[in-house]
Parts: structure tokens; sequence; C-alpha cells
């Protein structure tokens, strides 16, 4: 089942048009990489989501209900990570949760279990340290246990580990991936590295439209590989290689790389090295990274 399911979503503010027809499904129990750049309209469609904002038009459902601005029904699946949470400082972290129980309607024995269960798994177990004096990595440890307080069944993440430093991102990134098994997680970013750590599924956001979407390796099939590269033991081999095929450029003395040649010239490569009884060090088929195939996306765009 999709835990949710976006279509024909468009969003403007004055003249500027943020979501143009904007169709996307996450299916259950995946980590979902919406990536984009910064004002790519991540924000504004996750805030569409919650209900927080009304749509010009489309539709969006969540858990197969209909999401609406204002008193949203759907928001009962749903646990919400903004970008830079808030919290009252003066609180601990188990006084803080215990208060997001209470908010809920819990039971008072359903609060503490949980919220010292969730203390234990984001890392802040035992810490009776007031909030006020966490760091940016604790603080978004401790917003992702209050999102998932009441075990929501979808955790939205709005750019979790913006700001943090190495780190803080792993922190964050382990804790995404542990509750995988629990909810489904749409995780927005800019930080391809991020996603490729984490997500099974990913969509590039570009111009208010999704891109391309897809797994990781249906994205790259989907893409002409990256290149090749060839490490040689003579510097006359190359010399004699570089003469049959131009296109390869140099990276010391005796390394050349062949940019956009994909698995088929691989093979006539390596034809050519046996015939010529060439020596290499190494050949290797470049696996194009998320960078690269982001880059290559938003060029195909313009």
């Amino acid at each position: 089942m999709d835990v949710l399911k976006i279509s024909g979503l468009s969003k403007s503010f004055g003249q500027n048009k943020v979501i143009r027809d904007l169709n996307l499904t996450v299916p259950e129990h995946t980590i979902y990489g919406f990536i984009g750049q910064n004002g790519a309209g991540k924000t504004t469609t996750m805030k569409m989501i919650l209900g927080f904002l009304a749509p010009d038009s489309g539709e969006i459902f969540v858990k197969g209900e209909k999401v609406s601005q204002g008193k949203n029904s759907t928001n009962k699946y749903i646990g919400y990570l903004p970008d830079v949470p808030e919290f009252y400082g003066y609180m601990t972290p188990l006084e803080y949760l215990s208060l997001c129980g209470e908010i809920t309607g819990m039971a008072k024995a359903d609060i503490k279990k949980r919220a010292k269960e969730l203390l234990e798994q984001v890392g802040l177990a035992g810490s009776n340290k007031r909030i006020m004096g966490f760091s940016r990595g604790m603080r978004q440890r401790l917003g992702v246990a209050q999102a998932l307080f009441n075990k929501p069944a979808f955790l939205i993440c709005d750019e979790p580990t913006s700001a943090l430093d190495p780190l803080g991102r792993k922190e964050i990134l382990d804790i995404l991936k542990s509750v995988k098994g629990e909810t489904t997680v749409l995780f927005s970013t800019h930080i391809l590295s991020d996603v490729e750590k984490i997500c099974d599924r990913i969509a590039f956001l570009n111009d208010g439209t999704i891109a391309i979407n897809g797994t990781l390796e249906e994205i790259r099939a989907s893409r002409k590989g990256q290149g090749l590269e060839i490490s040689f033991e003579k510097a006359e081999d190359v010399l004699q290689f570089k003469n049959v095929f131009p296109d390869g450029e140099p990276n010391g003395a005796l390394q050349l790389i062949f940019k956009r040649r994909t698995k088929a010239d691989a093979a006539c490569f390596m034809k050519f090295i046996a015939e010529n009884n060439i020596s290499i060090q190494r050949f290797e088929i470049l696996e194009p990274t998320l960078e690269d195939l982001y880059v290559s996306i938003m060029e195909d765009k313009k």
C-alpha cells in the first residue's frame, strides 16, 4: 500500500509558481529521499501534505484519506520533524516527551514507557540536561523522538541533517534507518551523500515538479554510464591507447579517464588491450554518484 499519493499538485505564491503538476507515491516501509536545491519546493510540498497550506490544484492522500487544510484528520498518521525543531528550553528530554504524551491524551504509564524507549533509541537515555544546553545534533535527535512518539505510520523529515557536523549527520541517519520497520520516512534534503546512505527510493524535484524518481539502481540504469578509468603500467601504452581512443583524459602520467563511456565500450577497450599486449594495473567502470545523476538530470531539464 502507498502511504502517500500526490496527484497533479500545484501551488503558487503570487506570480511565483513553486509547485507544478507534481505527482508522487511513497510505498509503505521505505525511506524516500526527496531531493532538490534550496528553494526547489520541498518544504512547500511537505506543508501541503500536513495540511498547513492549501494547494491551488491537485489532491493528496495519506493512508488512503484525502488531506485538507485546517482540520486535517490524516495528521493522526504523521510524525513531523521540521528543519529547525523548537522546544521548551527549561525542560529535560523526559519532561518534554512526557508533555507531548499528555497533550495527546496518553495514559501516564504509557507515556513514561514510550518516552524511555524513545530516549534510548535516539541516544538520549538518562540525560537530565536542560534542552537549552543541547547541541544542534542533540536537538535533532530529540526532534526525531518527539515525531515518533505516537508511533506514526508516516514520518516526514524536512532537512534533518542540515547544519550538522559529520558525526551528527551519521547519528540522525542511523536513527532514521533504524525506524524503517516501524514507519515510512519521507526525507527531504539537498545533501546527496546522505540519500545514498539510507534511501530506498528517491525523487528529484526541479522547477516545481518531479524530474525523475525510482530506486537509485533504476535511475542509474536510465542514465548513461559515468565513464571508464584505466591505469597503465607504461607511459608508451598510454600513448598507444590514446592514439586509438582520443577522448581519454589524462589523470596523471599513467591513467586515462573516459567520460560518458558505457559498459559496451568497456568490452571494446578490453579487446584492444588483449590484442596489443598492453599491461594495465586497473580497469574500472565508474558508476555515477547521486551527484553525477542529479547534475545530469538538471542539465537535461534546461
